[in-house]
């Protein structure tokens, strides 16, 4: 039986908490509690740690604000992942809630898939890192990922900084698909000004730039690339 990450959502707008649950259930990966106050909140908090808290401002009794920086100053709670979800847009309020310790920032009205999105890129931001080898050996590619050395075929190949991340992504996840979304979350820093089309652009050079084992970077039609090897 697949794990799954156990959300808590504290809305007190019973309609958008219950669409909320209802989006995210449906993908399986996810279950989700909803809490319509702050006070109970507070006490789901105490008596058992969700894996995330997607987390309105303006609540009942106790405010988001109040909760955040309760859950910040516990040891126990210190680690939660936390995304605000709120009405509050402007550029003040987005700064105030990242600097209590927010892990994002999402104001209304927004999209559902994107709250799936940057739940899931939450996750796995603050999910344990596996030591990557610094060094990659293959057919044609050499790469040294600490001396930010590449070399084809041993020819010494020059990479921008965003190709050189890019490279060391893919190969670092080798075998494995990639999606545009996670590689410009990883790479890009999920900046919303940029678009998925800029990823496909620096395949393309990555790809002329590493000659014979650009023929590895492959294309997965829908889904995104691969590094085979």
């Amino acid at each position: 039986m697949v794990s799954q990450t156990r959300i808590l959502v504290v809305e007190d707008d019973e309609d958008l908490a219950a669409l909320v649950k209802y989006s995210l259930e449906r993908e399986r990966e996810f279950v989700v509690r909803i809490v319509g106050s702050g006070d109970a909140a507070m006490r789901t908090l105490k008596n058992e740690l969700p894996d995330l808290m997607v987390l309105d401002l303006n609540l009942p009794v106790i405010s988001g604000t109040e909760i955040c920086r309760w859950v910040r100053k516990t040891p126990s709670s210190a680690q939660l992942p936390v995304i605000m979800l709120t009405a509050m847009t402007a550029e003040t309020d987005r700064v105030a809630g990242l600097d209590l310790g927010a892990d994002d920032y999402i104001t209304k009205p927004f999209s559902l898939a994107e709250l799936s999105a940057r739940i899931r890129a939450v996750l796995r931001r603050r999910a344990p890192v596996e030591p990557q080898a610094s060094v990659f050996q293959g057919i044609h590619l050499r790469a040294d990922f600490d001396a930010v050395a590449i070399s084809v075929d041993g020819a010494t190949v020059h990479l921008t900084r965003r190709e050189f991340e890019l490279l060391q992504f893919l190969v670092n996840n080798r075998n494995r698909v990639v999606s545009r979304d996670r590689l410009l979350e990883r790479v890009w820093g999920y900046d919303e000004g940029v678009q998925t089309r800029a990823v496909d652009v620096h395949i393309g050079r990555l790809r002329a730039k590493i000659g014979a084992a650009g023929r590895q970077i492959e294309t997965v039609v829908g889904l995104g690339y691969r590094f085979a090897e």
